[in-house]
């Protein structure tokens, strides 16, 4: 496992359009997510929001602008991340968008390629990614799936990301005066999902309980407004 405990980075809003996402968000919060932009590999764009202490909200959709993810026309695009090309998102989606998922950072020292190769089990390969100026590595499953282990994740296991620019996003977003409160969890196998989450050094960053229903996140966030839950 890591030696240094990782941090939140971000929190991800799913949506079929960022139209949508960015009307979900702010009817929830009161402050709309702007800025972002493309990530040409995964055909995605987002918006962003920042969040007190070094993190941002991320609504994310498939990019309609975007073409072929290689030059090769020939060549197969890679899987969308955060499984937004599995039927089953899709079908989520048409209920409307919702938190599906959340990253945490990897600070260096710890490389997080050199990581991830000494437990290519454990972590999923890592995806050179860019958008604008921004660039970074994130671990990225080769099916675009969520992060599982032992066949468990569902979105409740973080993706890892390691900034390679000296800027983070939050660094240019707005203030909003919105806070994390909390961030909960509740899966069917939440032991398996606890173990991973303690490996990884990410378990003090979440609320973790059991449940006989399906995976799910919920986000309590403090605004000027008051309490506020993105789930």
């Amino acid at each position: 496992m890591t030696a240094h405990p990782l941090r939140l980075d971000h929190l991800v809003i799913s949506a079929r359009t960022l139209d949508e996402g960015t009307q979900y968000v702010a009817d929830t919060l009161g402050v709309a997510p702007a800025g972002g932009g493309a990530h040409p590999l995964m055909r995605t764009h987002n918006r962003l929001l920042n969040l007190w202490g070094g993190a941002y909200l991320e609504v994310i959709a498939l990019d309609p602008r975007a073409g072929p993810a290689h030059a090769c026309a020939e060549a197969a695009p890679r899987p969308r991340l955060f499984a937004l090309d599995d039927p089953a998102t899709h079908a989520r989606l048409e209920k409307g968008p919702y938190l599906s998922h959340w990253v945490v950072r990897v600070e260096r020292p710890t490389h997080l390629p050199r990581w991830q190769a000494q437990y290519p089990q454990r972590i999923a390969p890592i995806v050179p990614m860019t958008r604008g100026d921004f660039t970074w590595g994130l671990s990225v499953p080769e099916n675009g799936a969520f992060p599982a282990w032992e066949g468990a994740g569902d979105g409740v296991l973080p993706s890892l990301i390691q900034w390679n620019t000296a800027r983070h996003p939050s660094t240019v977003l707005p203030d909003t005066g919105i806070a994390l409160k909390a961030l909960k969890a509740a899966h069917p196998r939440a032991d398996t999902v606890a173990a991973q989450l303690q490996w990884l050094g990410a378990a003090h960053l979440i609320e973790l309980q059991s449940t006989d229903g399906p995976a799910a996140l919920v986000a309590e966030l403090e605004t000027p407004n008051g309490l506020r839950t993105l789930k």
